[in-house]
């Protein structure tokens, strides 16, 4: 991963967008990191996967849930509780 200070970035943000085509670009700001650049492709990447995972987990608290016996009708008075 490649890091550039705030500064930089703003004076070569075009360098700093075909950097990110190869590898994610971290900024800095006194020494803090700040934020990451990254390409599109890996951002889809990304949103995918969080997606993915997430699901696979509402699957399997969904699977517990109702191997303990919570129903539609169950759930819905707890939330109106």
């Amino acid at each position: 991963m490649r890091y550039v200070s705030a500064s930089e970035a703003k004076q070569r943000l075009a360098a700093v967008l075909d950097s990110v085509q190869r590898e994610p670009v971290t900024i800095r700001r006194q020494n803090r990191e700040v934020a990451v650049v990254i390409s599109p492709l890996d951002y889809r990447r990304l949103v995918t996967t969080n997606i993915a995972e997430f699901q696979r987990f509402c699957d399997r608290v969904s699977t517990t849930a109702n191997s303990r016996g919570l129903t539609e009708d169950k759930l819905a008075r707890l939330l109106d509780a």
